[in-house]
């Protein structure tokens, strides 16, 4: 039978896939044409996978050269000697598996990996050479190449590469049909000096490269597909449109985080829920509970990368925690590399945190951070559940009613500098640990701005938007109340509720209830 898998390469006769047939079609279409390129994705965002499907595609017309440079150590990268016995210790891999290489060719690659003391130019002799000889286009590439990118030899390798190909046009000289490398740096921003005299331009060796624009998510219809796969296996019943769906939602196709999701309603939620039970909405949003709970290497890299750019890592918390925008700018170094890293993505020249699933993780970190240093509801707050939720339910009016008495009691009246503390984070501090271990929240980013955001709570299956505003007068409550209403009607709810931020002294402070239509607004004011 076959799995979800998280680790390493997916296989189809093994693994539940996506169908990555339209993907390596676009692929190939580059190496037809003979592009040079780079597969610069984030990790774990299915590169292997992908390289593996498309040597399958090629091999029938192409002599593929395919190796990894995570099988070269440290050592390998210290000198050029190094690197040419380590890249042909590879190449006796793919002698072994490839029976179109001339017995010339081989017998020279088995000289340089006996001899130590080899050169770079001493291996693409032999490299362009065997492209001179044969009669079927060699195509090169190349995974993990990140182990490399730190190291002056792979700068002056890929320089090898761009001589050969700038000869190819220029003296008509045979070298690879084209080169594939692999990585989550982008290699055409690794500079070197192209000609080794005194006084010589740094540049990128491989500005010869032809941008690398196919989409590497998973689409919903293609994640539907695969679900229908594992449907025809397991027959629970599913509804797998609406789950795909759901899933593309939370993680905007992200590949890693599409068959984690999967993988935990498979193999934990099912366990809990029944199989049934468990591929349902309920069971996506259980499975995205037990992510965000778990330590994991994606998680790690994540916060690492953030921690490294504090800068952006503050722009970032004022993105999420107020509303505020930046503006995306590719030559600012941070958001190339926090895209690069799969962190972020440009939203209408917009800076946007890539899926929901890294916004409530980084929400997570955000809000852990501030009640770690403040410790704001920690002792005045009473977040016992047996007071907010009864027979499975949560009483999102108690919930508010909570965090406005709570709230008052320790801050007192509202002052007009609160807005630059956005009170949007107090409430997501109170809510967090009432509904933690069991449900779900995320912000909607489309209403998340300076003004207004809606939190939607999944507790157990039941969904609860919240919105959140600061006041500024009935006729724009009036306003707020049909917007919620048109957004309950998204969700197919009957029931919503919102918390204004109310700097008039006159106020009434407490919860109570609006009929707008059919639809019944809980309304708090602070």
């Amino acid at each position: 039978m076959r799995e979800f898998n998280t680790t390493a390469l997916c296989i189809p006769s093994d693994h539940y896939m996506v169908n990555l047939s339209e993907r390596i079609t676009e692929i190939i279409r580059l190496v037809d044409k003979g592009k040079y390129f780079t597969i610069n994705r984030a990790r774990q965002y299915g590169k292997t996978t992908t390289l593996a499907a498309l040597r399958n595609e090629l091999i029938s017309r192409y002599v593929i050269i395919s190796m990894s440079f995570a099988g070269i150590g440290h050592a390998g990268f210290s000198d050029e000697h190094s690197f040419v016995r380590e890249f042909c210790r590879l190449l006796r891999r793919e002698l072994r598996r490839e029976p179109r290489i001339p017995d010339a060719i081989t017998e020279e690659i088995n000289t340089l990996f006996r001899n130590a003391h080899n050169t770079l130019g001493d291996l693409f002799d032999v490299l362009f050479e065997w492209c001179e000889e044969t009669d079927v286009p060699i195509v090169l590439i190349i995974d993990e190449v990140d182990a490399a990118t730190n190291n002056q030899v792979f700068l002056d390798f890929l320089a090898q590469l761009r001589d050969g190909y700038i000869n190819r046009y220029a003296k008509g000289t045979k070298t690879f049909q084209s080169v594939i490398l692999a990585a989550v740096t982008d290699v055409k921003h690794l500079k070197a000096k192209i000609r080794p005299e005194e006084g010589a331009k740094e540049n990128s060796p491989w500005n010869i490269a032809t941008d690398f624009t196919v989409d590497m998510s998973l689409s919903e219809t293609g994640i539907k597909g695969m679900l229908d796969e594992y449907e025809t296996d397991h027959d629970t019943g599913m509804d797998t449109e609406a789950i795909a769906k759901s899933i593309r939602e939370w993680t905007n196709g992200y590949p890693f985080l599409v068959s984690r999701i999967c993988q935990l309603i498979d193999e934990k939620v099912s366990e809990t829920m029944g199989t049934v039970q468990a591929w349902t909405l309920r069971g996506v949003n259980e499975a995205v509970r037990l992510i965000l709970s778990e330590k994991n290497t994606l998680f790690q890299s994540l916060t690492k990368n953030l921690n490294n750019y504090p800068e952006l890592k503050t722009a970032i918390r004022n993105i999420l925690m107020k509303g505020t925008k930046l503006t995306w700018n590719p030559d600012q170094e941070d958001i190339v590399r926090l895209q690069m890293y799969g962190l972020i993505r440009n939203d209408h020249n917009t800076v946007r945190i890539d899926n929901r699933i890294f916004e409530t993780r980084l929400y997570n970190l955000f809000l852990s951070e501030e009640e770690r240093k403040n410790g704001v509801f920690s002792d005045k707050g009473d977040f016992s559940k047996n007071q907010f939720v009864t027979g499975g339910t949560l009483n999102m009016r108690l919930v508010m009613e909570g965090f406005i008495k709570t709230y008052t009691e320790i801050f007192g009246p509202l002052k007009n500098h609160f807005k630059e503390r956005d009170g949007r984070e107090q409430f997501l501090l109170y809510l967090k640990p009432i509904i933690n271990g069991t449900g779900n929240y995320y912000i909607e980013a489309q209403t998340r701005d300076q003004t207004r955001t809606d939190v939607v709570v999944d507790y157990l299956g039941q969904q609860y938007i919240i919105e959140l505003k600061i006041w500024h007068g009935q006729r724009y409550n009036e306003e707020g109340e049909r917007q919620l209403s048109q957004y309950l009607d998204y969700w197919g709810l009957d029931t919503g509720y919102m918390l204004s931020f109310n700097f008039n002294k006159k106020k009434e402070q407490g919860v109570h209830p609006v009929r707008v239509g059919d639809k019944l607004l809980w309304e708090g004011t602070l």
